[in-house]
């Protein structure tokens, strides 16, 4: 069956995505989820069909039913009346691709201050000193900053990578599709922002229980030695805490909001 209504969840990781995921899935008529395959899906057969041996088998135009073909085999158990939100924090590097895929579709970005994103993952590894995580190759010794460093590379960094992918999303020629949902927002006035977010997409309203929100994958979380990553507090709420990485690496990344500074956004992206 084809998807024919879809949205995407992307932006900066460890910035709500997976709990605004386990929200929207509240509502029956909803689909959502964490992090799929579909990106990286998509990139291995757009790359086979435009190049190599059978790159002249394929035109634009069955491109285009190829790559549409993976949404819906993979989201084959979706009911037509059902709104799927696909997540990967790569889709901000593609929008042109989306937009020609589905026209309709809005992107929908989580985005949070670097530094407490940074803080995020000290403290997932802090929670797991026995594992060795993907994120850092399964290697071990490296300080904080070697750490940050690796985080922070705009080619493959788990930050970097989709903080720069994010930024040519905001400043680029899709922009109209871009709903951006900041971390401090959803967790302190989540049903405010989830009806702003409703109103955005042009659906109905939903009353979502902030109270007993349940979402895990401790088998993924496992895999890449991370356990915990994905885990949603029962209850959406804003905690404090002190930082547990050095004040001056906050310093560091603190131009990097850049969401936060109307100057920096002249198109208009709307802020949910």
């Amino acid at each position: 069956m084809a998807v024919t209504n879809i949205h995407f969840i992307s932006g900066l990781p460890r910035s709500g995505s997976t709990l605004l995921s386990a929200l929207l899935n509240q509502n029956p008529r909803f689909q959502a989820r964490m992090t799929s395959p579909l990106a990286a899906l998509c990139a291995a057969v757009h790359q086979k069909t435009c190049g190599g041996e059978f790159g002249v088998f394929f035109d634009n135009s069955r491109r285009r039913t190829m790559l549409r073909g993976l949404f819906d085999s993979y989201y084959a158990d979706a009911t037509p009346e059902k709104v799927v939100f696909d997540t990967n924090r790569s889709w901000t590097g593609r929008m042109a691709l989306l937009g020609e895929l589905y026209p309709d579709a809005r992107v929908i970005c989580c985005v949070r201050d670097v530094g407490w994103i940074i803080d995020s993952v000290e403290r997932m590894l802090n929670k797991n000193p026995l594992e060795l995580s993907r994120m850092f190759g399964f290697q071990s010794g490296s300080s904080v900053y070697g750490r940050v460093e690796s985080l922070m590379n705009s080619e493959k960094g788990l930050i970097g990578l989709s903080w720069s992918t994010l930024r040519e999303a905001w400043f680029g020629d899709s922009t109209k599709r871009l709903l951006v949902v900041p971390y401090d927002h959803l967790v302190q006035h989540p049903a405010r922002t989830l009806a702003r977010l409703y109103e955005a997409l042009g659906e109905r309203p939903w009353d979502h229980d902030l109270n007993n929100v349940v979402y895990d994958e401790p088998d993924y979380d496992s895999h890449i030695g991370m356990p915990g990553l994905h885990t949603v507090r029962q209850r959406v709420e804003s905690q404090e805490r002190p930082p547990c990485i050095p004040h001056d690496i906050f310093g560091k990344y603190a131009s990097a909001n850049f969401w936060q500074s109307p100057e920096l956004n002249p198109r208009g992206v709307v802020i949910v």
